[in-house]
């Protein structure tokens, strides 16, 4: 049995979210594919998600000098252990589905800083000698959907100023996840007339993946 993190960045659902209607549909044909796996669902907008602020920054500084979890402030306990909690989730899982919108050509601020929370050295990567630095996660797998009102995905003319699913590419290579696919949601204000057969071909291959995933 395998088990899924569905991370959703977005404070509409699926009546109101391309992102989230394709993501929904997703959903429905791995669960139909594979019964018996475990899909989680992360709904950013509605977690604990610490910034990496000074807290964090104060706490983890004293763990590495050999402060004891316990003698850390309150503030610093509170965040560095819930990051310690996101991040464990995160390489206790088989598979990763990103949902997102576009906003200001990325993804909302919310994923950062989850991204954030689960790029930790000695958990999601580390550094050797004469090497540098390798992921961690090379038994993983992820796919990224991803929807926009214009068109941003790879090959199209404005493809180099998206930098959502660009960056979260590099993250997975970061991190050293292998398989990162995007699915891709798009043009609904560039070509209004063509929304319904946009999102019906979006949703098409969101089942599509989700029964190889």
């Amino acid at each position: 049995m395998a088990t899924v993190l569905y991370i959703t960045a977005n404070p509409h659902d699926d009546e109101k979210s391309y992102s989230m209607l394709v993501g929904k549909e997703f959903v429905h044909a791995y669960r139909s594919a594979n019964p018996h796996d475990e899909v989680i669902h992360l709904d950013l907008y509605q977690m604990d998600i610490p910034q990496l602020d000074q807290d964090v920054f104060s706490g983890w500084g004293k763990l590495k000098e050999g402060v004891a979890f316990e003698n850390l402030t309150e503030p610093e306990k509170m965040k560095v252990g819930r990051i310690g909690e996101l991040v464990d989730q995160f390489v206790a899982a088989d598979k990763y589905v990103f949902v997102t919108p576009i906003w200001n050509l990325s993804y909302p601020p919310v994923m950062k800083s989850y991204i954030d929370s689960i790029c930790i050295a000695g958990k999601t990567f580390k550094y050797l000698p004469d090497i540098g630095r390798v992921g961690l996660l090379s038994d993983k797998k992820a796919v990224h959907i991803q929807a926009s009102g214009s068109f941003l995905s790879p090959g199209s003319d404005d493809a180099d100023l998206e930098m959502g699913h660009r960056h979260l590419k590099v993250i997975m290579e970061f991190v050293g996840v292998p398989s990162f696919e995007g699915i891709f949601v798009e043009g609904m204000a560039a070509k209004p007339e063509q929304e319904p057969a946009i999102k019906e071909k979006a949703i098409q291959q969101a089942r599509e993946v989700a029964l190889r995933f």
